[in-house]
């Protein structure tokens, strides 16, 4: 099985980024953006979804943590089309309902090429830890324009904001994982046009 691997390279005004990225991993990471609590998150990304992941960002969030979370998940999209490839051969959906004590969040993923976010708007305080709430959909939708995916992500049931945040990514990289796993009964690309 060829080597599902990326690394990209982002050098702006406002970031300077480094990630590798593995799809058929092992779940262990080294994440550093300067925001503790996103850290957290892509770790859990990572650990959930079997992925390895390595991931610098010198950013300017003495602004605030906008271009920093925007421009990573620029770079992860980058990279999960990346290691893709020609899509020959996978699963092309996931889904996956994750509890997270009273919260549950249910997310869906489709590798079709086309990008697409539907995301809740469900938090109610401005922070978490040091990452602004607002900044979560941004993620979700950078890496679902960069990596060309339609991605759903809905809060069945609310509750702590940590635990919603957290359930998304996890529900995230278990949809994630699924999609992006080979199928022997897939022998070519799932799709009748025959691309994607």
């Amino acid at each position: 099985m060829a080597m599902r691997n990326s690394t990209i390279n982002r050098k702006t005004k406002e970031t300077n980024i480094h990630l590798t990225f593995a799809l058929d991993g092992t779940g262990e990471s080294s994440v550093n953006t300067g925001i503790g609590f996103f850290d957290h998150m892509l770790e859990g990304f990572a650990k959930h979804g079997f992925f390895t992941l390595e991931l610098d960002c010198e950013g300017d969030i003495e602004v605030d943590t906008h271009h920093t979370v925007e421009d990573c998940g620029i770079v992860l999209g980058q990279a999960l089309k990346e290691a893709i490839g020609d899509k020959k051969g996978i699963r092309r959906y996931g889904s996956f309902a994750l509890p997270m004590d009273e919260s549950l969040v249910l997310c869906a993923v489709d590798l079709c090429g086309r990008p697409y976010l539907s995301m809740d708007d469900v938090f109610t305080v401005e922070r978490i830890g040091d990452l602004e709430t607002e900044m979560i959909r941004e993620f979700f939708y950078a890496v679902s324009y960069s990596a060309g995916m339609n991605l759903h992500i809905k809060v069945l049931a609310k509750g702590n904001n940590h635990h919603m945040a957290e359930a998304m990514f996890k529900a995230f990289a278990k949809a994630l994982d699924d999609a992006v796993t080979l199928d022997p009964r897939i022998t070519d690309i799932l799709s009748t046009k025959g691309s994607l």
